[in-house]
């Protein structure tokens, strides 16, 4: 007689390890497998999964079966864990989908618009020197001083949309030099580098040594009270540590990737220098476009001769205008969709990009969630409320670089955002917390910029700590005086990459970035009172990265998020 399903779980419970035991378990297995597999296999349409699947469903039974209750059906049994263990490969599978789908975006992104610095740093100046007049100072203002479009315009005494022009027209006149010296360069990534590379602060204490070597020179009596007060412009390197993903896409460049491009461009361009060195090879290229011309002429030639034939038929003249009419529209539609809707084009992939920032904002708020004493899961419903606030703010911005809003109409639209996500908190937290989360959030220039440069001071633990104090005391009295001299309120976000507004308006992130530079000097002024001048000199390499990062950052973003149409 058979043995039933109870007396060979109740062996092998009895006698795991024995022969007698593991027999009984191969004799379960052998009598519900094709149960098991058939199921998985209805569910995740793969073979190879569907025999993943079957392999974690049995060990599952061989863990849990001394805690099966009496009487359980065990094929009943093994296909709900072969239901939730399919729904588990099936979610993973679509995260996996999804975070090759960005990779992917994210991939033609960078081929088209990542340059190599070192390259191109060598010709630059030569490059610019060759543009004429107007267009080396378009190109100077807009990327050497981060000026905005509307300054560069008023600069020249031109339009902003004239202003656009004329950059555009001389970063393709910079593009044609570097590809003339065999170095490809798009001009998207030119402006990304040149952003951030183009202009690198001076060395510490030379601004008074110039100013009074100058006038000394020419001749001017300079009194020893009259010298110029020295500072250092430095910066945060936020979104360093804490903006994995704060918006945000651009983290997915990884240095992996970045060190594989660079292998793969610099094997690109040996190759090419070596194809203009074969003679026979470049005969051949040239062949081949002869070839591709002569097909082409005569192609054109074919759809003249047809475009006169349909002049003499209206009926098919009218079917064709209508499909020119039908593909306009859907032009247009492409033209107000941006790079970013493409990457979350499923429901899977908003919710990896949402969970990327999620664990961002975490990173940002995680001293915030230690001093209220939030249990986990109020911690964890604050990380969601603040992963919502980045993905509504990144629709947001969708929409105003598409639809242009008027200054006032955009800080409304950010404004209601920062509204909601208080409103949420207060729901979740209470009042007296949200208090408390508005104050960090006003002091988290000071708080990121103690807790990323925290590792630099040097001396002992309690010196250390001294210096980080001063450190956060004086980034917050900077912070103060800068926005009442702007007429800002207190609790204007200054770090660039953190104030969504940045990414949809230009102007207002250059303004943004000049407020962070002037607060930093103000703090720079007085940092030789507690900070060594190592310490110091590694404070201005902190600036540096700090201003490129922002900026990058924010040139990148906006790029994803602006309608295809205008890239």
């Amino acid at each position: 007689m058979m043995t039933n399903d109870a007396d060979l779980l109740g062996q092998f419970i009895r006698e795991p390890n024995t022969r007698a035991g593991q027999d009984a378990f191969t004799a379960l297995v052998d009598r519900h497998l094709n149960l098991v597999y058939s199921a998985a296999l209805r569910q995740v349409r793969s073979p190879q999964f569907a025999e993943d699947i079957s392999q974690s469903v049995f060990t599952q039974l061989a863990h849990h079966a001394a805690s099966l209750k009496p009487g359980t059906i065990l094929p009943a049994w093994l296909h709900q864990v072969t239901h939730h263990a399919a729904i588990d490969v099936i979610r993973s599978e679509s995260r996996r989908q999804a975070r090759e789908q960005i990779a992917c975006e994210m991939s033609r992104l960078m081929d088209e618009n990542t340059v190599d610095w070192t390259q191109i740093e060598p010709l630059l100046d030569e490059a610019v020197q060759a543009l004429d007049e107007t267009d080396r100072a378009a190109i100077i203002m807009r990327f050497f001083e981060n000026k905005s479009l509307r300054e560069v315009g008023e600069a020249l005494g031109t339009s902003d949309d004239a202003a656009q022009k004329r950059v555009s027209r001389a970063l393709d006149s910079l593009r044609e030099h570097f590809v003339r010296h065999k170095i490809a360069a798009a001009a998207a990534g030119l402006a990304a580098v040149m952003s951030a590379h183009a202009v690198q602060a001076a060395p510490v204490g030379l601004s008074a040594t110039v100013a009074t070597g100058s006038l000394a020179t020419a001749g001017f009596s300079v009194a020893t009270s009259s010298l110029l007060t020295t500072t250092k412009v430095i910066a945060m390197t936020t979104l360093q540590k804490i903006a994995v993903g704060v918006v945000l896409v651009g983290a997915a460049v990884t240095i992996v990737y970045q060190q594989h491009r660079l292998s793969q461009l610099q094997q690109e361009n040996e190759a090419f220098v070596k194809q203009q060195g074969d003679d026979k090879a470049l005969s051949a290229q040239i062949a081949r476009l002869q070839t591709e011309r002569d097909a082409a002429s005569n192609e054109l030639a074919s759809v003249e001769k047809e475009n006169n034939t349909l002049k003499n038929r209206p009926t098919e003249v009218l079917k064709l205008r209508g499909q020119v009419g039908t593909l306009e529209d859907q032009n247009n539609k492409l033209g107000q969709t941006a790079a970013i809707n493409k990457m979350t084009a499923t429901p899977e992939a908003r919710q990896l990009l949402h969970d990327q920032q999620k664990f961002a904002m975490g990173m940002a708020y995680k001293q915030l969630s230690k001093d209220l004493k939030l249990t986990p899961d109020q911690t964890e419903k604050l990380n969601e409320l603040l992963a919502d606030y980045v993905m509504r703010n990144v629709d947001q911005i969708t929409t105003a670089l598409r639809d242009k809003p008027s200054p006032e109409q955009l800080n409304q639209m950010f404004a209601a955002e920062n509204a909601t996500r208080d409103h949420n908190i207060q729901d979740t937290l209470g009042a007296d917390d949200l208090a408390k989360f508005q104050d960090y959030s006003k002091n988290l220039l000071s708080n990121l910029t103690v807790d990323q440069f925290d590792e630099s001071f040097t001396g002992s633990d309690a010196e250390k700590k001294a210096k980080a104090e001063k450190l956060r005391q004086a980034v917050q009295q900077a912070s103060q005086s800068a926005l009442a001299s702007a007429g800002l309120p207190a609790d204007f976000q200054t770090i660039p990459m953190l104030n969504f507004v940045n990414i949809a308006s230009e102007e207002q992130a250059s303004q943004n970035l000049k407020l962070l530079q002037a607060i930093y000097q103000q703090v720079a002024s007085g940092a030789s009172a507690y900070m060594t001048s190592d310490e110091i000199a590694k404070f201005q390499t902190f600036m540096n990265k700090g201003i490129a990062n922002n900026t990058a950052a924010l040139n990148m973003n906006r790029a994803i998020m602006a309608p295809i149409g205008n890239q």
